[in-house]
């Protein structure tokens, strides 16, 4: 009995190893999610194969708990059970295309990570193995992506020893070589670390403060200056107002995000800022699935909660470039990024709130995934972050 246990005892030990590893934040880390799929084609049973596919993914979105507790100033419980709700997903598709033939396996395969990679399970495919694919081969774009697909239905053969060692190849290489994407003079981004309070004070005093920082980066030879999610507050006419004239007489262009609130509900967006008016530049096609999209709100009569616009604005015009914006949670799933790359940007443009995330490797998370993404399509990736 003890030597039938020690098999599936390792695999879900190493599936932990694997989620937390390869999901530390570290880029060049990305690529040991791919241990995954040999995991799973190694299962003997459809239970050993669910039990490691909640032991990757679980590791891997560890800091969910501790980040929703903080969100919500509550307790740890809530975010155990959202933590465990969001696996779900995951688990169910991964077990219930599991199969012991070895002859379709890959195929079985291929198709639980498809169905990861685009909603409806994709609005929760966190931790996707295809991710490392700009870590593995950086510049190839989308055949880069075709090889990494193809190395991961590999790894679910007979054959996986030597299709490790190939990618393992192909890993250090890339390693060897890494360095960082050269973002164009003209951008940059902003980073600021206000908490909690970043769109939740919008005082007179606190716009002040934000353009303050705006003209200095401007003086600096910014033309493109970048500020995080949620940065304004809610967007509102005499808001604009206040942005436009302040930037009047100067060249610069402020990409900042904001919600644009209505009687349904609100969207969170980015705007782009000049001397001469305001537009409104994105609308997030994912946000974060409950505590911002409430799907539910509408079939209880019930209005609020952030809109999603699933599949609109993949790139957006800013002066002569064109961006790929990911705000926030779409820089944790597949199919935004792979949505604005069809439509071939300039610039990816990503920016987050992560206040709520202290103490958790979350953010480190959406830098590493996104950079892997730029990488791999050798796309200049500006950041701007609040913490």
């Amino acid at each position: 009995m003890c030597r039938e246990n020690l098999q599936p005892t390792a695999l879900i030990a190493v599936s932990i190893v694997a989620g937390t590893v390869g999901w530390s934040g570290h880029v060049l880390l990305l690529p040991v999610a791919f241990t995954f799929p040999v995991l799973w084609a190694l299962a003997r049973t459809r239970r050993t194969a669910a039990v490691v596919s909640a032991g990757y993914f679980l590791a891997a979105s560890r800091g969910l708990p501790q980040g929703v507790a903080t969100f919500y100033s509550s307790g740890i419980w809530p975010g155990l059970l959202l933590w465990l709700c969001a696996s779900t997903g995951f688990v169910i598709v991964h077990s219930v295309l599991w199969t012991k033939r070895t002859d379709v396996r890959p195929l079985r395969y291929l198709l639980a990570a498809a169905l990861m990679a685009i909603p409806p399970f994709g609005i929760t495919g966190w931790a996707h193995p295809i991710t490392a694919a700009g870590v593995l081969f950086p510049g190839w774009g989308w055949w880069g992506l075709v090889a990494a697909t193809a190395g991961l239905m590999g790894l679910a053969t007979p054959m996986w020893p030597a299709v490790a060692i190939v990618l393992t190849g192909f890993w250090i290489g890339s390693a060897a070589t890494w360095d960082q994407l050269r973002l164009p003079e003209s951008w940059q981004g902003v980073d600021l670390e206000m908490g909690a309070s970043l769109g939740r004070k919008t005082s007179i005093e606190r716009h002040r403060d934000l353009i303050a920082t705006v003209t200095d980066r401007a003086l600096g030879g910014a033309r493109m200056i970048v500020l995080p999610e949620s940065a304004l507050g809610f967007w509102t006419p005499t808001v604009a107002r206040f942005w436009v004239r302040a930037l009047r007489g100067t060249d610069g262009i402020v990409i900042a995000g904001a919600a644009a609130v209505d009687a349904g509900g609100y969207d969170n967006v980015l705007l782009a800022i000049a001397g001469d008016g305001a537009r409104l530049l994105y609308r997030e096609r994912m946000p974060v699935p409950g505590s911002m999209w409430q799907p539910w709100r509408p079939l209880l009569g019930e209005s609020g909660g952030a809109r999603a616009h699933f599949f609109a604005n993949p790139v957006v015009t800013v002066a002569d470039s064109r961006a790929a914006p990911l705000i926030c949670y779409e820089q944790l799933i597949v199919w935004p990024v792979l949505h604005s790359m069809l439509q071939e940007p300039d610039i990816i443009v990503a920016v987050g709130n992560g206040w709520w995330t202290k103490g958790t490797s979350i953010v480190a998370i959406q830098r590493a995934s996104t950079k892997a993404w730029a990488r791999l399509f050798d796309k200049p990736v500006v950041f701007s972050f609040n913490t």
